[in-house]
């Protein structure tokens, strides 16, 4: 393990996450996600955490391997149409990863899930946070209005409010 990587999880504190998501922009994201989930039936969590506990760190553990846990800690995975997704980001690696549930893994590739990470993490280098977040809302949101659009039936299964780990 890079001797970097440990001292930037050291490093990375509960006010830098509070820093570049202070209450006002965590607002605005819920709004998005509120916004996106009127025009279809999948559900949207974001969720940030400033850095890995010691042992998760120590041992390893990568940015996918984590968001695939909150994944399943947040119960995205427990949707009617199995088309929850997951916007994570691990501030202390700069990394953003996307899990979605498999009724809308089955219909987006891979490809398309980096291309939204890779374009958020280049608004989060440059410090554009919030307009990083709702633009990969909106983004994730064309998927899933083509895949999963609006109907009578659909509800709101999921919280909203963005998640700080």
């Amino acid at each position: 393990m890079p001797l970097s990587r440990i001292l930037r999880h050291l490093l990375t504190t509960h006010w830098r996450v509070r820093r570049a998501f202070p209450p006002a922009t965590l607002d605005a994201i819920e709004q998005a996600i509120k916004s996106s989930e009127a025009a279809h039936v999948g559900q949207i969590r974001f969720a940030v955490e400033g850095a890995l506990h010691a042992l998760p760190l120590f041992k390893g553990q990568m940015p996918r391997e984590r968001a695939i846990e909150v994944f399943s800690l947040l119960r995205i995975w427990d949707t009617e149409y199995n088309n929850g997704v997951l916007i994570y980001l691990l501030l202390a690696d700069h990394a953003v990863e996307i899990v979605a549930d498999r009724g809308i893994h089955a219909k987006v590739n891979a490809e398309a899930w980096t291309a939204v990470c890779r374009d958020m993490e280049a608004a989060f280098g440059a410090g554009r946070y919030e307009s990083g977040v709702v633009n990969g809302i909106k983004a994730v949101t064309r998927h899933l209005v083509e895949h999963f659009p609006t109907s009578a039936a659909g509800s709101n299964e999921l919280p909203d409010r963005p998640v700080v780990l």
